[in-house]
């Protein structure tokens, strides 16, 4: 590890926005598809609140240059690797 890395402080994500439809459509795609009688709700919109954060999208510049950071799973992936785990059966 390059003496730069060195305690710093580090974004480690996609690098891509996902807005809350789209996650909610991916999460529901997921449940679905291993469980498809499960009722959907439909997402309930209300006015946005005091401190809410309306759009983020982590940098991932430092964990590229310092750390050779590079991502290789997208939001969908990996909430679709983790919707079947979550799913398997207790043995």
């Amino acid at each position: 590890m390059p003496p730069a890395a060195l305690n710093q402080v580090y974004n480690v994500a996609f690098g891509a926005s996902t807005t809350l439809n789209e996650l909610y459509a991916l999460i529901k795609d997921c449940v679905q598809s291993i469980h498809p009688e499960t009722p959907i709700v439909p997402p309930v919109y209300r006015d946005f609140r005091q401190g809410d954060v309306r759009h983020s999208l982590a940098d991932i510049t430092r964990a590229r240059k310092h750390l050779d950071y590079h991502p290789q799973w997208t939001v969908a992936r990996g909430l679709h690797t983790a919707t079947r785990w979550y799913a398997k059966p207790v043995q």
